[in-house]
């Protein structure tokens, strides 16, 4: 049985890495300007050729920020899922993104008014402040409500709040800063450079291998605070760091790429099925893998399906996105029928 187990999780792997390779090769090659296989092959060995600056300074730097930043946003939505015990939580649904948005874009606002130019750690910083202020209502919040169920409600209202506060901001903004501000509200990747490729890497690469440190007290963790108790884990310490490295992961992708729906609920549901486990050394590594393909295939659709015109991929990701959260209740409803 054991070995059935190792043999199915070794095949998923493989599977998610050859996605991954597919579609990190699609996004280098299918666009607007259509280059073939051979072409782009010359172009990323020498780095010379007609298309050489579209491949290199838009296209290579835009799939490895989907990947990344996809990656990213379904490990934490995995952790806030497994701090909850609720499979509906996430960045999204929880208003985290909302709330991000809404204090990068005061900052951005802020900013430009003043002639002063910020860079990527800023907006990280700013996207993270959001993020925490929104958790922390949250955590508030679930000190009077025992219900999960109305503390997901709680959550999808404070993201209404955070979005209508900025819809104001915006129309009260200068017509340059509306925009700048529209563009990355709508959550997209275009417009990545190479820098903010360094410093996203840096934060995603150090968010996701300290969540898998942390695979031990999870697994010890999803078992009741009881047992994971009795295991030796701090339960405080543990909540904390699964707070911060979730706000950490979301407020990078919502720094770089504006609000991304969906991704955070759907991915980590749709590898939980895919390996029929719920073990978080597994789970890590699966979501990351998982979100990753999930985000380049959507950003994929969002650049050809109506090229030259590109579609929000935020759009794009409800669309995939919300039929798997539908899915997800409903199965989970049938298993709660049953018990």
């Amino acid at each position: 049985m054991e070995d059935k187990r190792r043999g199915r999780y070794t095949v998923c792997y493989l599977v998610l890495a050859v996605l991954l390779a597919v579609l990190l090769a699609a996004n280098i090659i299918v666009g607007s300007t259509h280059i073939d296989l051979g072409q782009v092959l010359g172009i990323l060995f020498t780095r010379q050729g007609e298309n050489a600056a579209i491949i290199w300074n838009i296209r290579i730097p835009r799939l490895l920020a989907a990947a990344m930043l996809g990656g990213a946003l379904s490990v934490s939505g995995f952790l806030l899922q497994t701090f909850f015990g609720n499979p509906i939580a996430g960045p999204f649904v929880l208003g985290i993104s909302s709330s991000a948005k809404l204090v990068v874009a005061l900052t951005m606002i802020w900013s430009l008014a003043n002639g002063l130019s910020i860079g990527s750690v800023t907006l990280i910083g700013a996207a993270f402040v959001g993020a925490m202020l929104s958790m922390g209502a949250i955590l508030l919040l679930s000190g009077k409500m025992r219900s999960m169920a109305l503390l997901i409600v709680c959550g999808v209202m404070i993201g209404y709040i955070c979005s209508a506060i900025t819809d104001i901001v915006v129309t009260f903004a200068n017509d340059s800063n509306i925009v700048n501000l529209h563009n990355w509200s709508m959550g997209s990747f275009s417009g990545t450079d190479w820098g903010d490729i360094g410093v996203m890497t840096i934060v995603v690469i150090a968010g996701v291998f300290c969540a898998f440190l942390l695979s031990k007290p999870m697994g010890a963790y999803q078992l009741g605070e009881n047992y994971a108790r009795s295991m030796g884990v701090n339960i405080k310490r543990f909540r904390v760091e699964l707070i911060l490295l979730s706000s950490m992961l979301s407020a990078c992708v919502t720094a770089f790429a504006g609000p991304i729906s969906f991704v955070g609920i759907a991915v980590p549901h749709l590898a939980r099925s895919l390996f029929r486990s719920s073990r978080p050394i597994l789970m890590v590594p699966a979501c990351f893998l998982g979100g990753a393909v999930f985000c380049l295939f959507c950003d994929l659709i969002a650049r050809t399906l109506f090229a030259p015109s590109e579609l929000s991929i935020s759009s794009v990701t409800a669309v995939f996105g919300v039929p798997i959260v539908i899915w997800m209740m409903l199965t989970w409803q049938k298993r709660s029928d049953r018990d």
